[in-house]
């Protein structure tokens, strides 16, 4: 899907191959992307890191125990197989590509976009995307130094602003800054002694 006019497509990160699966060079790929029914469609060509660094082409992929198991056009052994593993997959991606749901964004959208509080001022800005099982974050590198993770959230986070570059962040006491970082009203804080 594109949204618009076209750029020049850009090499991206959409796997790793891991562990061959049996004799026939089927391989187990982990995948780095929201859309692996995209990526890894039959007929697909990848680039192929190290170890390998050649174009591979997907002839088919299924699902095996929840994994995704991928057999490359013209690896038919286990050996051929084997001599894949840990290479990352790239895939050429339009940058003006969009997830096909609303409110989803890939990776590359969300890195490098401004970070702001709800008053419009600058926190600091988006510099990676973690996955967890739970829910994704936001690593924010902060202007005033450090970084936090911010929970991708629409209540933390209630407004993503591509064509403006920037997120805002309704961050929770204690979220974007430790409470030891501020002295308490009055002065500084009391010595406490055991």
């Amino acid at each position: 899907m594109s949204t618009g006019a076209s750029t020049m497509p850009e090499r991206i990160v959409v796997g790793r191959i891991g562990p061959a699966h049996g004799i026939g060079g089927d391989v187990y790929v982990r995948p780095l992307t929201d859309v692996p029914e995209v990526r890894f469609a039959d007929g697909v060509v990848l680039a192929a890191g190290p170890p390998v660094s050649a174009e591979l082409t997907v002839e088919f992929t299924k699902d095996h125990s929840g994994r995704l198991l991928v057999h490359f056009v013209g690896i038919d052994s286990r050996n051929a197989a084997e001599a894949l593993r840990n290479a990352e997959l790239e895939a050429l991606v339009d940058l003006d590509e969009v997830p096909p749901e609303e409110d989803e964004y890939f990776d590359r959208q969300l890195i490098g976009l401004a970070a702001k509080d709800m008053a419009g001022a600058l926190i600091g800005k988006v510099s990676d995307v973690i996955h967890l099982p739970g829910q994704d974050l936001l690593a924010v590198a902060l202007d005033s130094g450090g970084e936090r993770l911010v929970p991708f959230v629409s209540q933390i986070v209630p407004t993503v602003d591509l064509a403006g570059g920037f997120v805002e962040i309704d961050a929770p006491d204690g979220l974007l800054n430790d409470p030891d970082d501020e002295a308490p009203e009055g002065g500084a804080a009391p010595d406490v002694q055991s």
